[in-house]
Formats: structure tokens, sequence, C-alpha cells
């Protein structure tokens, strides 16, 4: 059976309930750069928020936030000036510019040949010579805009934990094994764009940089395989929906490296990345600085450069996972007034309550009786430690559909009930089973199911 293709369902709803929209779309937009809308803001820092409790509130892992700019030197180092290119090429007739080794991936530019896939023009000899093009953004600080002053928006957030390698051991007296986490902006000037959030110009990554000791390479490798698999699993991605990538061609650090893969409607696709760089990153940046970077091991009075396994997932494309796993299209039961049932669609969002952009939405039955008022009050309660959501607009069973689009998990009503004996229903997004408890009840509930 064929499974449906949700990808322009997704990308509508994305921006209809606030998730993302067009950077720049007013002046026509501008490709591969998005901008996260209000629920789509509170997603996204969700999922860092997530990776950065899980990932640093433990005794081995310390965390940092380097900046953007760095020292040209840098990327001479790490390899990025000389290796971090694509291979381009342009079609001579319609003038387009493609990355020459996923051609089969790409269409045409060509709008008379739509549908049409740009390894063809390439079979048929349209296209120029490949060369390789460096995907760094370049800029220049200061007033002069000569090679004196030439720096790049980084690439990748691991360099500038590198860099601080010494720092951060031995400012948090910290021994080897441990690690250095940070996310952030990083940015590629990418020759082609495409699949939503998956390949843009702009993201963040969520990278963590473990040092250890060389002969123990192989157990850490397979500790944060499975550490980083079990991550995804936790919130919510589907099992079946996972697999395991491992490179036989490897990057110039690398010894070994794999990459856990999701299943996107447009196919397989890397969220994160696991690698064992050895000590070729702390090797040249001590080299290329003149700075002595190792590790002295006053236990066993052993000096090294210590190896690095390392975690990079990104930020942007866990989003896309998470949101893209979530959705789903569905038939559910409605109960009339008259008692009589039917079955209707409802589009909804299955997120992981720590996930959901918004925890609970607070509804009156009607915008009289003092209803409103209650559901204010207990609002603004909730607010104190949730993401809530007021509305009384339109009838109930319309605001749950809304709500059910948002990835709401719960969604609290206040009836004639509440005014006689203090209790409100309490409506859950998945199982749609609604119970009642004590207005003073809520917040001690939500937590217990959010598991904050």
């Amino acid at each position: 059976m064929t499974k449906p293709d949700y990808t322009d369902k997704i990308i509508s709803l994305a921006k209809r309930r606030g998730f993302v929209f067009q950077s720049s779309e007013i002046y026509g937009g501008l490709n591969g750069c998005y901008d996260y809308g209000p629920l789509g803001v509170e997603l996204l820092n969700n999922v860092k928020n997530i990776w950065w409790k899980d990932m640093t509130y433990r005794e081995d892992i310390e965390g940092i936030d380097t900046s953007i700019l760095m020292h040209p030197r840098v990327w001479e180092a790490s390899g990025h000036v000389e290796n971090f290119t694509d291979p381009m090429v342009d079609c001579k007739e319609c003038k387009a510019r493609f990355r020459a080794d996923i051609l089969d991936e790409l269409e045409c530019g060509n709008k008379a040949y739509k549908g049409r896939k740009a390894i063809k023009c390439q079979q048929e000899g349209k296209f120029t010579e490949a060369r390789n093009f460096n995907l760094m953004f370049k800029s220049f600080i200061g007033p002069v805009e000569d090679s004196s002053a030439v720096v790049y928006l980084r690439p990748e957030t691991a360099q500038g934990i590198y860099v601080n390698f010494q720092n951060v051991r031995e400012t948090s007296r910290q021994k080897i094994p441990f690690g250095i986490a940070q996310s952030g902006k990083a940015f590629r000037n990418e020759i082609n764009t495409k699949n939503f959030l998956y390949r843009t110009r702009e993201f963040e990554q969520m990278e963590m940089q473990y040092f250890i000791n060389p002969p123990e390479d192989n157990k850490w490798f397979e500790y944060w395989k499975e550490e980083r698999i079990n991550w995804f699993l936790k919130y919510g991605l589907k099992k079946e929906k996972i697999r395991i990538y491992t490179h036989e061609k490897l990057a110039h650090y690398a010894k070994a490296a794999i990459d856990i893969e999701y299943e996107f409607p447009f196919g397989w696709g890397e969220i994160e990345g696991i690698h064992n760089r050895t000590d070729f990153d702390l090797k040249r940046h001590s080299e290329y600085s003149g700075k002595k970077i190792e590790y002295f091991d006053d236990l066993t009075n052993e000096r090294y450069i210590p190896y690095v396994i390392e975690t990079s997932a990104g930020a942007s494309r866990s989003f896309l996972a998470f949101l893209t796993n979530a959705y789903e299209e569905e038939e559910v039961t409605r109960e009339n007034l008259d008692g009589s049932k039917a079955m209707e669609k409802r589009t909804v969002l299955h997120f992981h309550p720590s996930l959901a952009p918004i925890k609970a939405a607070v509804f009156p039955l009607v915008n009289r009786d003092g209803m409103p008022e209650i559901a204010h009050i207990i609002a603004n309660d909730l607010r104190k430690n949730f993401r809530v959501f007021y509305d009384d607009s339109g009838a109930v069973g319309r605001r749950y559909r809304r709500q059910d689009e948002c990835g709401t998990p719960f969604c609290v009503t206040v009836d004639s009930d509440t005014l006689k004996d203090g209790t409100v229903t309490i409506r859950d997004r998945d199982s749609l089973e609604q119970i009642r408890i004590n207005k003073d009840r809520i917040s001690d509930y939500l937590i217990t199911k959010i598991n904050i």
C-alpha cells in the first residue's frame, strides 16, 4: 500500500498555524531561509532546551557558547578552507546551477521540462565541467574589504569547542573522559536548497564533543550511538522511521562515522551524525596556533592528545523530523448535542508533551455566567509553569480541532458544573478521553503528564 505524502499539507499547516514562514515573504522570499513563527519558535526552543538538559545536566559534560565569527586561521586548521566544498555545474541552456553529486535528486531548472531530473540534462551534455565551490560565507571585519580583514560565518559549531578545550577543562576541573556541548547558528552557502527546512543556508546545530583516551574510542563511539538513537525514540520518533547509515567513505578527520536517519516524506535523511574524529582537530589547532593542546593523566602519568567522539544534531532538522513524525490525519467520533454520534476527520500533531509548543488550552464553554472569568484565572495561574492558550471563539469542537492542529496535548474546559463544584473537564489530545478534576489540581496534573 502506497504511503500518503503529506509534504505539501505539512508545509501548509506550518504556515497556517504559525510554525514556519518563508523569510522576507512580502518581498518574494529568500531561497533557503525561513522564519519560525510563534508556535515554531516554541517547538524549536523546546527541542534545543530538552537536548541541552539531557546532554549537560550530567557530571561529565560542560556547556559553552562560542562566537559565530572566529579567527580565519581556525578554518584553515580545521580543513574547511581547503576541503569544505561541493562540486558545482551550470546548465548551458537554462543557466541554473546544481550540485554535481546529487543530480539524480534535483529537478531541471527549465520550466518547460517540469518534473525532469537534472541527471538527464547532464547525460545530454548540457552541463559545464564540475568545479569546486566553497560553502563558507565570507565576510570582512572592519571598514576595509581586503584579504587581511576576511572572516567566515561558521559552517559548524564544533571548532569553537576545540579551541576552548583547555579553557573549559581547566576552569571546570574536568578529567578525561568528558564532553563539551553547545547549540547555535551555523551557515552554509548551499548551491541548492531543498525539502523545506531540511537543507537551508542558515540553520541551528546541537553538537557535543566527547574527549577520551584514544584506546577507548570504540567503546565511547558505540555508547554515544546508542544514547543518541534512544534520545530521538524517547521524544516520540517512531522506531520504524529511524535507521543507521554507516559511512564507508570517510571525511578527512574521521576514523568512523554513522548517520542517524529519519524517513521523511521525501525519503531518508540525516538528522544526526556520530563521528570518531580521532585527535585530528586538537592536533591541527595545536599546530596552527603554536599552543600545546594535550591532557596529562595524573593517575597514570600519561600525556596524550585526546580523541574526540562527536555527536552533531541539526536542531532545524530535528524540528522537521518531530513535526513530520507528529502529523496525522484520522477519523474520530463526534458526539452531537442530541446524543447521536458521527465520524469526522481531524488533523492532529501528536507531539511528545515536552515538545508541544502549547501545553494546555483553556476554554469557557460559553461567554457568560462567569465562565470566562474563571477560565482567565485558570489560564493565568497555569502560565506560571506552562505555555497556555486561551480561546473563547466558536463551538468547543472547533476549538479542539484548532488545538489538535497546534499539537496541544490538553484542553481545559470551564462549564456549568465548574460553577457548582469547582471541577473542569480536561481532554486528552491523543486518546480523546475526558476527565473531571478540581480546578485547583490542574497544574499538578499537567506537571505529571508533561514530565517537565
